[in-house]
């Protein structure tokens, strides 16, 4: 599908790679950007829809859902992630459990309350913002990295379950992004604007799963070829 006259939804849009999604779809054309956020006054980008959305919320989510209608693409691009010291400290269980209801559970939800939206629209196409992650551990965002790798499972049973209504399910995995997300981490971090580049090429591409940076592209080659790899930092030197 092309962004140019798309109706475009993205979680998580206040800030961060959520804003830059919605500022890029308003470039390339799109004929209407709601930006959803758990406090709409903190959307500030001219020209988007200020959405209130908690995707934790129920209520929230399917208030989105009604006011939305004419939605075709829907970014799930909501999630958090915390700095802990291990899955075998005190409190590891209920931050997973934290963790899971937005990255996780949060990404179902809205995926179900648009997946009738999309199909009644043509179709349309759902990406689902993943990570590097997805597919190896963590020892400082062990949480997260199991929620990422849940949320990829939950991205390839969509793509099965609705392909039959055409709508073309997308994930993206990326590494260290310059966001709020990962301020503090000191490693190399993509720009916003070029993983939001690449993920709406992908999608206007018709490809279903995007790799944004020279990293992840390596770990998923990696996996290909059965070597396990623990540390995202192994990636820069595969075998």
């Amino acid at each position: 599908m092309k962004i140019k006259d798309a109706v475009v939804f993205v979680t998580g849009a206040n800030r961060g790679l959520g804003q830059e999604f919605a500022k890029q779809a308003l470039e390339r054309g799109a004929r209407k950007v709601y930006a959803g956020s758990r406090d709409p006054s903190k959307v500030t980008l001219p020209g988007v829809i200020p959405v209130k959305l908690d995707v934790n919320n129920p209520e929230d989510v399917a208030a989105a859902a009604k006011l939305a209608g004419d939605v075709t693409l829907l970014i799930n691009n909501a999630g958090i992630a915390r700095v802990t010291e291990g899955l075998t400290r005190p409190g590891a269980a209920e931050l997973l459990r934290e963790t899971l209801e937005t990255n996780l559970f949060g990404m179902l939800a809205m995926s179900q309350a648009f997946a009738g939206t999309l199909g009644r629209n043509g179709g349309g196409a759902l990406l689902n913002v993943l990570s590097i992650v997805s597919w190896i551990s963590s020892n400082v965002i062990p949480e997260y990295a199991i929620t990422k790798s849940a949320a990829w499972s939950l991205t390839n049973g969509l793509r099965q379950e609705l392909r039959a209504q055409r709508t073309q399910v997308v994930g993206l995995h990326a590494g260290y992004i310059d966001t709020d997300l990962t301020r503090g981490f000191d490693a190399e971090k993509s720009a916003p604007a070029d993983v939001v580049r690449q993920a709406f090429e992908a999608i206007e591409a018709g490809e279903e799963e995007v790799s944004v940076d020279d990293a992840t592209r390596q770990v998923k080659q990696a996996l290909s070829q059965g070597i396990y790899l623990l540390d995202p930092a192994a990636a820069r030197t595969p075998s």
